[in-house]
């Protein structure tokens, strides 16, 4: 399916299937996409983010490594201090649809469908009000 226009072109070349196949092992971990989830409103130091996905800070950096070399975060350097934020708006989307899926397995009525939760889905599909 291309993306851009919603029409299916058929199958697609090995390569490109083979960069989608890395993508969704980037998202194979839960530390990452913990990480991914922090940074979906806004941008995070290295020490923000351990100190937000609960591990430390080397191993964060570990992480973050990663999903910089699959282009899933970028960084911007402040002083000393390095900021990452997600890549791109695909990511972003990729990110939120796999949370709001992953809410639809439990019980009752998902979180981003509840009005008055922390976090909800914006008119163009973004999280917003997230836990910080």
């Amino acid at each position: 399916m291309n993306a851009d226009s919603g029409v299916c072109r058929g199958r697609l070349p090995d390569d490109q299937a083979g960069l989608v196949v890395d993508v969704f092992r980037m998202l194979a971990d839960p530390t990452r996409v913990q990480v991914l989830w922090a940074l979906v409103d806004r941008e995070l130091s290295v020490n923000e983010l351990a100190e937000h996905v609960a591990k430390p800070a080397p191993s964060v950096s570990q992480h973050l490594g990663k999903l910089r070399m699959a282009r899933l975060v970028r960084t911007r350097r402040e002083g000393t201090q390095v900021f990452y934020r997600l890549g791109n708006d695909h990511v972003r989307q990729l990110v939120t649809d796999a949370v709001f899926n992953a809410e639809h397995a439990g019980p009752g009525v998902p979180a981003h469908h509840r009005p008055n939760d922390e976090i909800r889905a914006r008119s163009d599909g973004t999280a917003v009000g997230g836990p910080a």
